[in-house]
């Protein structure tokens, strides 16, 4: 009996072994865990960081040379020369734009000014109920000039017709004139096309 005694103190001893290494493996990762969670905790950490708290974090890691100090007299000069160089390649990319825009489109032709500074239009007749007098659509088609669609405006003017010669749905030009009434500022030049 003594010597099972003996076996089984023996047979205890080495189970009891693996227990004892198992929670210095368990202490080993939880370990390793902390210092996963510190990594993540850093990315996290910077997630939740502003804008100007990531800047002053890379101020301080920054590991180049300092530029020299300046004065504020050389750091306003230095900005205006950045304002000013970027003004300029403003001033090309818009040129440069314009100059695409130009070339070649379609649309409304721009109003045609007679010798003496006055405009002239062609539109459509849509009333000519008024005496002497006719209501003129002035459609206006042009190209949007930065999301290129085409876009259609009009506007009514009145005309004076002296001799009631224009009917609806004529296509007709009209030239500015003198204030001849309240809404009148255009007189019927000619008639272009006569309504079917």
């Amino acid at each position: 009996m003594a010597e099972e005694e003996n076996n089984e103190t023996t047979e205890e001893t080495p189970e009891e072994a693996p227990a004892e290494e198992a929670p210095a493996e368990e202490a080993s990762a939880e370990a390793a865990e902390p210092a996963a969670e510190a990594a993540d905790g850093k990315e996290s950490s910077e997630e939740a960081l502003s804008p100007k708290q990531r800047r002053k974090l890379a101020r301080a890691q920054h590991k180049g040379e300092a530029r020299p100090q300046r004065t504020p007299e050389e750091r306003a000069a230095e900005r205006a020369a950045e304002r000013a160089r970027k003004a300029a390649n403003r001033r090309r990319r818009r040129a440069k734009e314009r100059e695409s825009r130009s070339g070649g489109g379609t649309g409304t032709p721009p109003a045609v000014r007679e010798p003496g500074t006055k405009m002239i239009r062609q539109g459509t007749v849509v009333s000519d109920k008024a005496d002497k007098t006719i209501t003129v659509r002035l459609e206006i088609v042009r190209r949007h000039p930065k999301y290129e669609k085409v876009i259609r405006r009009s506007r009514t003017i009145h005309a004076h017709d002296e001799r009631n010669e224009a009917n609806t749905g004529d296509v007709v030009r009209v030239i500015e004139s003198r204030p001849l009434s309240r809404t009148k500022r255009w007189r019927l030049l000619e008639v272009l096309e006569r309504a079917r």
